[in-house]
């Protein structure tokens, strides 16, 4: 049977179709969630995809957190659902606590639009498999809102535990501390990241690479041996 990935669109979503497609590509079938929705319609993975969801008003991700379809997300990612937040979805995983620290503005308070250079720091979450550890990938990254935060006392539990899941290599595009581009929850089914791996799925577009596939064929394995 073929694995249901569920992909969220909130008032002001720009990515669920590139999403979308990206997911068919790997083989899976996607499934559209709206926002009011409290019913993922029995999806086997969540992505909660990149934009500005409700204009990124409050907070990026602030108000989003709150939509009816995240009160079903949220219980259901404690329950061991695997989710994938890009983006803006990776700010509203921070806002739901499903994941640690938060999002601040670029530290040069500017819009940045580049293929970046990441490394591959955890290759055991539900998303990362078909990657290996201390691989180096180039992924488009796009944010206004991309610096990742925490206390000192939850970057040293994330970096001991492993639960780094990329960095950004060769520049720090947003002043993300530890030059983290992404992070995984401790069961390693939830996982957000700032670059956007559904961008770069398909040689003929993007970054010319398909350094993104394997975030869609990783959890499609991980379905299927389920």
């Amino acid at each position: 049977m073929t694995a249901r990935i569920g992909v969220v669109t909130f008032p002001g979503s720009l990515d669920d179709r590139d999403t979308q497609r990206a997911i068919r590509v790997a083989g899976a079938e996607p499934v559209a969630l709206w926002h009011k929705d409290k019913d993922l319609k029995q999806v086997d993975a969540v992505v909660l995809c990149g934009g500005f969801s409700y204009g990124d008003y409050l907070r990026a991700g602030a108000i989003a957190r709150f939509s009816p379809v995240m009160d079903t997300v949220i219980d259901q990612a404690k329950a061991g659902l695997p989710v994938l937040g890009i983006c803006n979805g990776f700010q509203i995983l921070t806002e739901a606590h499903l994941l640690p620290g938060g999002m601040l503005g670029n530290d040069h308070l500017h819009f940045i639009c580049r293929d970046q250079k990441l490394r591959v720091e955890n290759a055991d979450t539900a998303w990362t498999t078909d990657y290996e550890a201390g691989q180096e990938i180039h992924i488009p990254l796009k944010n206004m809102d991309g610096r990742y935060v925490a206390d000192q006392r939850t970057l040293d539990e994330l970096e001991a535990e492993g639960r780094v899941a990329f960095r950004y290599l060769g520049f720090n595009p947003n002043g993300s501390l530890n030059d983290i581009a992404g992070i995984t929850n401790a069961a390693g089914n939830v996982v957000g990241l700032m670059p956007h791996p559904e961008h770069a799925v398909e040689s003929l577009i993007g970054t010319g690479r398909t350094d993104g596939l394997p975030f869609f064929t990783s959890i499609l394995k991980k379905l299927v041996t389920a």
